[in-house]
C-alpha cells in the first residue's frame, strides 16, 4: 500500500510501517465510525458536526487533551494538529524536540511518535480523528496517519504550499499530493474511504469566495482523478452572512458541475480565521455568528474557534466553551431565523460564475498539474497575500459597505468585464486608490471584527442586520 511505487517513500520509511494485510485488517476492524460515516450522518440530519483544532507535543498530554475535549463538548470529529517541524519534513528536529522538551512543539509530531501511538490516540476517544497540518509534502505523514487508523486528512498541493511556504515549487507539492491522493484511491478501491478535506481558508486574509472555491475545486478535481471518493470542501467565513451562505450553498452545485457523480462532497465552514476580537463577549458573538452561518449555509461540519484566539494558543477549557457556543447556534430553537433569499441567490450566481471563469480555462488542456503551475506563473490563478514566491499575489481584495469581500484588483485572473464591473460598482467605483490610504483601508478590513477603532462607525457585533426573523 505504501511502497515506493505509490507514495515514493524511502525503503527505510516503508519498513517502519505496517504491511498491507495488517493495515487493511486494522482499518476494516476499527471499533468506531470513520470520518466519512460521521459526515454522512450529519448530512442526513441537517445539523453540522463541530470539530475543534487541537495539538500538543507530548503523547500523554495529547491523550489527555482529546479525552477532555470529548468529555466537555462531545465533538463529532476531533483533530490531531501537527507541529511545524513535521509539516516541513524536518522529522529529526521534531524527534529531538520531542525527546528534549515536548512543550516547545506547537502540535503533535505524529511521525516521531509513530503509528502505534497514533492508534492509541484513535482508540482513546469515540470520535474519529482528522490530521490537520500545513505540509507541502505530506506523503510520510499521510502513511503514518492511515496506519494509525485516522480516516480524514487535510490539505492539497496548492492550499498547503502557497499560504505556508516561501519557495516550494508548485510542481513539487502537486506531485507529492498526487501520490497521497493515489494512495487514497487505492484504499477506496479496497473498501476504505478516507475523507480528504481541502483547505479553502488559504492565507485566511480577506480571501474572496470565488478564489477559495476555485482552489479547492481544482484540488478536488485532481484528487478524484486519482480515485479519491470523499472530499470536504472547506470554506473560510468571510463575515458577511449572505455572501458566506451563498458560498457554502454553491459547494454542491459546483461539485455537481466539476466532479464525478460517485464522489461524496461535504461543505465545511471554518469559523472566522482572521484577526479575532480580544474582548471575550465579542469573540463569543463572532463564534455564534459563524456557527449560525454554517447552519444556514448547509455546512456538514463546522471547525470551531475560541474566545482566546487573540491571546495565544487556546487551552482545553477555551475549546470546550467555543464548541458549546457553536452548538447553541445549531439549536432548533433558532429555526425561525431566515435570510434575504433573493440576496443569497444573487451572491450565489456571481460566486459560481466567477469560479467557472477562473476554472474553465484550466480544464480540457494538458496535464492538470502542468496547467496549474503555468496558470500561477502567469497570474491566471492567484491568491492574495501569499507567503510564496510562486504566487503573484496581485489580487487585491476589499470589503464593500456591507462587509462582503470583493475584488478591488483582479490581477491576471480571467474574469469577465461583467464581473469586474460589478465588483467596481459594489466598491463604489473607487478602484484607483493606492498608497497609504489603500493600506489603511485594507488594514481596517483585516481588523473588521477586532473591535478596534478603525475610523469607521460600526454597529456592535451581532447587530449587523445580516438576518431577518
Amino acid at each position: 500500500m505504501f511502497d515506493q511505487d505509490t507514495l515514493g517513500l524511502p525503503p527505510a520509511a516503508v519498513a517502519e510501517l505496517p504491511g498491507r494485510q495488517e493495515l487493511m485488517h486494522h482499518l476494516a476492524g476499527l471499533a468506531k465510525e470513520s470520518v466519512p460515516d460521521v459526515l454522512r450522518a450529519a448530512h442526513r440530519s441537517g445539523t453540522p458536526v463541530i470539530q475543534p483544532r487541537c495539538g500538543v507535543g507530548g503523547h500523554s498530554a495529547m491523550l489527555d487533551l482529546l479525552r477532555e475535549l470529548e468529555a466537555g463538548a462531545a465533538p463529532g470529529i476531533l483533530s490531531v494538529t501537527i507541529d511545524s517541524h513535521t509539516r516541513l519534513g524536518h522529522f529529526d528536529a521534531a524527534a529531538s524536540t520531542l525527546r528534549d522538551n515536548p512543550g516547545h512543539l506547537n502540535g503533535y509530531p505524529l511521525v516521531a511518535h509513530g503509528w502505534q501511538r497514533g492508534r492509541e490516540l484513535n482508540a482513546s476517544v469515540a470520535a474519529p480523528l482528522e490530521v490537520r497540518h500545513g505540509s507541502p509534502d505530506a506523503r510520510l505523514l499521510f502513511a503514518v496517519s492511515v496506519a494509525s487508523g485516522i480516516t480524514s486528512f487535510e490539505g492539497g498541493g496548492i492550499s498547503y504550499n502557497l499560504p505556508y511556504s516561501k519557495d516550494v515549487p508548485l510542481e513539487r507539492s502537486l506531485r507529492a499530493w498526487r501520490q497521497v491522493d493515489r494512495a487514497c484511491g487505492e484504499l477506496a478501491r479496497s473498501g476504505v474511504v478516507v475523507d480528504r478535506e481541502l483547505f479553502g481558508t488559504l492565507t485566511a486574509v480577506l480571501v474572496p469566495p470565488s478564489i477559495s472555491l476555485a482552489i479547492t475545486l481544482i484540488e478536488a478535481i485532481a484528487a478524484t482523478a486519482e480515485g479519491v471518493r470523499c472530499v470536504s470542501i472547506a470554506y473560510p467565513q468571510g463575515g458577511e452572512m449572505h455572501q458566506d451562505v451563498a458560498a457554502l450553498r454553491s459547494v454542491r452545485a459546483l461539485a455537481a458541475r466539476y466532479l464525478p457523480p460517485e464522489v461524496e462532497v461535504f461543505p465545511v465552514l471554518h469559523q472566522f480565521m482572521g484577526v479575532f476580537p480580544e474582548e471575550a463577549g465579542r469573540a463569543e458573538a463572532l463564534i455564534f455568528h459563524g456557527a449560525l452561518t454554517g447552519r444556514l449555509g448547509g455546512a456538514t461540519k463546522i471547525v470551531s474557534k475560541t474566545c482566546r484566539e487573540a491571546h495565544g494558543i487556546p487551552d482545553a477549557d477555551a475549546n470546550i466553551h467555543g464548541m458549546r457556543t457553536s452548538a447553541l447556534a445549531l439549536s432548533e430553537l433558532l429555526d425561525f431565523i431566515t435570510l434575504d433569499e433573493g440576496r443569497v441567490e444573487e451572491e450565489a450566481y456571481w460566486i459560481q460564475r466567477e469560479v467557472s471563469e477562473i476554472l474553465d480555462p484550466l480544464l480540457g488542456g494538458g496535464a492538470l498539474q502542468d496547467e496549474i503551475a503555468a496558470a500561477f506563473r502567469a497570474g491566471r490563478l492567484d491568491i492574495p497575500f501569499s507567503a510564496s514566491v510562486h504566487a503573484r499575489s496581485e489580487v487585491v481584495p476589499k470589503r464593500d459597505a456591507s462587509g462582503a469581500l470583493r475584488y478591488l484588483a483582479t490581477g491576471g485572473l480571467p474574469l469577465s468585464r461583467a464581473v469586474t464591473d460589478r465588483n467596481e460598482r459594489l466598491l463604489g467605483r473607487d478602484g484607483a486608490r493606492t498608497g497609504t490610504r489603500l493600506i489603511e483601508e485594507i488594514t481596517r478590513d483585516i481588523n473588521h471584527f477586532a473591535g478596534r477603532d478603525q475610523g469607521r462607525a460600526r454597529r456592535p457585533l451581532g447587530q449587523e442586520r445580516t438576518w431577518t426573523t
